[in-house]
């Protein structure tokens, strides 16, 4: 699930720290389907990588507040 800042900023708390799980078990996966290369689209991981700093990065920001 690819996120832009300005969903992630309109999102709670709560929800930031819910898709963050969702989103690390996503890379996760990913890491394990690439090893056994059931994975087609590589480009998926990074997609996955960038929303999870992304959404750090917000929720680090409203921390700093």
């Amino acid at each position: 699930m690819h996120m832009k800042m300005n969903d992630i900023r309109k999102q709670s708390e709560k929800e930031l720290e819910k898709l963050l799980s969702e989103e690390r078990v996503r890379v996760r996966q990913f890491r394990f389907d690439v090893t056994g290369s059931k994975v087609k689209n590589v480009k998926m991981g990074a997609n996955a990588k960038r929303s999870v700093a992304r959404m750090l990065t917000e929720i680090n920001a409203r921390k700093v507040k």
